[in-house]
């Protein structure tokens, strides 16, 4: 029997968020972002936990909060194999001079920018990503052939992932948590009726 796929958003990162910053220092705090592990005191919700318990695979993209992510979930249970292939979608610095702002809200015009096609440089396109997510599924689909599936990713990747399932693929979101908030989870089954699972109030996340 085939098994779930799970998507997992990290925990919150080791950085702060409390400055005002150009585009320009937006893409220096980005790629602080991307080195960045967790907070010393992340922990994994409960429902995570139990959601992700029979899991027979899990994966991680190669970013350190990613990776410290698996590691929080599963400890030395299993082997948690890290790809590039799933790191998060480009959040590239956006062309608009002078003004400062939060790095939260310059990750909304950043995503923005991006879905308009805004990809400087060999920064990956919107429509490239997409493909990125199509190659995702087809991996994560294999291995749900011999049971649950984790994935340890990232925020607006997931959302894509879950966009592709639910509209591309046979698969139904059956169970979530935490909306798209640090340590949300989506469950998804293939043909099998959504039901309700613990969610509760959260912000989205622009990364």
């Amino acid at each position: 029997m085939t098994g779930r796929i799970i998507t997992v958003r990290h925990g919150k990162p080791d950085i702060s968020r409390d400055v005002r910053i150009t585009a320009r220092e937006y893409g220096d705090w980005w790629a602080q972002y991307n080195r960045s592990g967790l907070e010393p005191d992340e922990t994994p919700p409960e429902s995570l936990l139990e959601v992700t318990s029979k899991a027979t695979y899990a994966l991680s993209s190669t970013m350190p909060r990613a990776i410290e992510t698996a590691s929080k979930i599963f400890g030395e249970d299993l082997e948690v194999p890290q790809n590039a292939l799933f790191v998060e979608a480009p959040l590239p610095p956006p062309p608009v001079p002078f003004i400062k702002l939060r790095p939260g809200t310059w990750g909304v015009v950043s995503r923005t920018f991006w879905c308009l096609g805004w990809a400087p440089g060999d920064t990956e396109g919107h429509l490239s990503t997409w493909r990125r997510v199509s190659q995702i599924a087809d991996y994560l689909i294999d291995l749900s052939d011999k049971g649950d599936v984790v994935l340890c990713a990232h925020g607006y990747l997931n959302w894509m992932i879950d966009r592709h399932l639910l509209k591309k693929r046979d698969w139904l979101r059956v169970a979530r948590d935490r909306r798209n908030n640090y340590w949300s989870w989506r469950a998804y089954e293939l043909n099998a009726p959504e039901v309700a699972h613990g969610s509760r109030p959260a912000a989205e996340a622009a990364e």
